[in-house]
């Protein structure tokens, strides 16, 4: 009988023993005493804290500004893959590294260059109010700044992607008679576009989440540019701490709601894929 062979790196047994650990501490227990914290609450109580109009209107913003910032990250961020990956030019190494930014740059730091720019005194701010448009502490400038922020998540899950696709199969399409546009949609676009949807999640998570590069730039008016994540700080600076969980809880259920469907749907185009 041979005997088993021997792995440099600890057994299953104790890696999934540390891998559990480690997700209850930092995932599981947070997050059970989140609930915890909001069954001490009556449910009057819990509707009547999530149904402000205060509170109704900031989830509407953060959850709007975040799906149509990902949505565009998603279109920039599939272009710019394609180039990295598809030219070779002068400067790519040191563009395919900028792409990073927005991961490296402190968000508070990030905020406040945004709210410099886009300020009514600020470079593309004042050209902008020239012609009637207004991006500073509008939700105009919090949908910038979270494009501004996800857009790595979209090019980082596709490019790798990009660079193991065989370029044969697009080589044996064009043989065939397709054209361009029928190479990209038939051919291209199903291999990538689980990556796709993937940086999309991850894009749309960041945004929800998001407070530093947004707070400066929204000028937190309450009704107009005002942020989920800035109701919980406020309510918890206001020793509320009922109101903030219930607050939180809410968040955090419609984003596992909108996670749990979207990982379904790429799921589906992932196997559909395998399948052909």
């Amino acid at each position: 009988m041979k005997g088993k062979k021997k792995n440099i790196l600890p057994g299953f047994g104790i890696s999934l023993g540390y891998t559990v650990f480690y997700l209850c501490l930092i995932v599981l227990i947070p997050i059970a005493g989140l609930f915890f914290k909001a069954s001490a609450q009556s449910f009057s109580e819990f509707y009547t804290t999530i149904s402000e109009e205060r509170v109704l209107a900031a989830f509407k913003l953060s959850f709007t500004a975040s799906f149509f910032a990902a949505i565009t990250d998603v279109f920039i961020g599939v272009l710019i893959a394609w180039v990295l990956v598809r030219y070779d030019f002068f400067g790519r190494k040191i563009f395919d590294a900028l792409v990073d930014l927005p991961f490296a740059l402190p968000t508070a730091v990030a905020g406040i260059t945004l709210a410099t720019i886009y300020s009514p005194n600020g470079f593309l701010g004042s050209a902008l109010e020239k012609i009637g448009i207004k991006v500073a502490y509008t939700p105009i400038g919090i949908y910038l700044a979270l494009t501004f922020i996800g857009l790595p998540f979209i090019v980082r899950s596709v490019e790798p992607v990009l660079e193991e696709f065989e370029v044969e199969l697009e080589e044996a399409a064009a043989s065939l008679g397709a054209n361009r546009f029928q190479t990209f949609t038939k051919i291209i676009l199903p291999s990538i576009l689980p990556s796709i949807i993937s940086g999309f999640v991850l894009s749309f998570a960041r945004g929800l989440g998001e407070y530093g590069s947004v707070i400066f730039i929204s000028g937190n008016m309450p009704m107009v540019s005002e942020i989920t994540p800035l109701i919980i700080l406020t309510k918890l600076e206001q020793y509320d701490y009922n109101g903030a969980t219930a607050i939180a809880l809410t968040l955090l259920m419609i984003s596992f709601v909108l996670f749990f469907f979207i990982n379904l749907i790429q799921y589906y185009f992932a196997n559909r894929h395998k399948a052909k």
